[in-house]
């Protein structure tokens, strides 16, 4: 921790009706109780949150846009990978 810098904590909430995380802001903490309260505090005020993660801006790794083409483009040629040669029955729910 820089000297007179409080550590910057990225939070995820799961709605009640999702299911999945998504990322909903940050907050300054000292630690990770501390920043699990505040997200509590600040994300969660009208009891619409049923899980939380918080993690440590500097723990997260992001991919460069301009690597876009290497990263993301041979998957295009690999039609196995994607499930558009069938159909999903609807009974099947999330999946």
């Amino acid at each position: 921790m820089a000297e007179g810098r409080t550590p910057l904590w990225e939070v995820f909430v799961r709605a009640r009706n999702g299911l999945a995380h998504k990322h909903v802001g940050s907050v300054h903490a000292a630690d990770a109780a501390m920043a699990l309260q505040a997200a509590r505090d600040v994300y969660t005020r009208r009891g619409e949150g049923l899980s939380l993660w918080v993690v440590p801006s500097n723990a997260i790794v992001a991919s460069d846009p301009s690597d876009r083409g290497m990263l993301f483009e041979p998957t295009g040629s690999k039609i196995y990978r994607h499930p558009t040669f069938y159909e999903v029955p609807e009974d099947v729910g999330h999946m």
